[in-house]
């Protein structure tokens, strides 16, 4: 059983979310799912969604994998010291670091990616690849794998590299299942992204 850490904050990005943790829910004999927040308690969205989250230096269990997601909330987050703090630790301690959407952004600020390749949303890429010149960033990429970091396009991104991850660990019709589960067309080649063309 690994362990999952689901890294929020205010104003993130209900599926950058949500996506991964159903991929990873329904694996629930192989992986948990704990959320934190800078500080812990409720955390909010732009979309109404509440979460319940313990504080960073507060979790229940450890950290096996990191999952980092994105949203407006990253602006914020980018500047600040401690919360970068924070999510170098996180990071460095886990095993494997799975980043959503504009979330990448938050660990190439930290220092997380450099000479690492990465992508992120193709939408805010101007904002999010200023974060760090020292990242070999890949726009045309679905998401990129580079050691314990995998990094992913925008938003419903994620549920594709979640479904990545899972190939990579447990064979691709191990995931082939799992979309098949939750009926998504799981765009399979990291490489095709359509919104990475212009």
């Amino acid at each position: 059983m690994q362990n999952i850490t689901a890294l929020i904050f205010d104003d993130f990005e209900t599926l950058d979310l949500f996506g991964p943790v159903e991929m990873f829910g329904r694996l629930n004999e192989r992986y948990t799912v704990q959320f934190c927040s800078p500080n812990g308690g409720l955390v909010h969205n732009a979309h109404d969604v509440s979460v319940p989250t313990h504080s960073v230096t507060n979790l229940p269990n450890s950290t096996d994998i990191l999952l980092v997601v994105g949203g407006l909330g990253t602006r914020k987050q980018a500047k600040d010291i401690q919360f970068l703090q924070g999510l170098r630790q996180l990071a460095n301690d886990a095993e494997w670091v799975l980043s959503v959407c504009t979330g990448s952004a938050l660990l190439a600020k930290a220092g997380l990616l450099d000479h690492k390749q990465a992508t992120s949303n193709k939408i805010a890429w101007e904002w999010a690849t200023s974060q760090s010149d020292s990242v070999n960033w890949i726009k045309h990429a679905r998401w990129v794998v580079d050691g314990k970091y995998y990094t992913s396009a925008g938003v419903s991104a994620g549920m594709d590299m979640a479904l990545g991850f899972i190939a990579d660990r447990h064979g691709i019709e191990f995931a082939q299942q799992v979309a098949k589960e939750t009926e998504y067309r799981w765009a399979s080649d990291s490489r095709m992204d359509e919104f990475g063309e212009n």
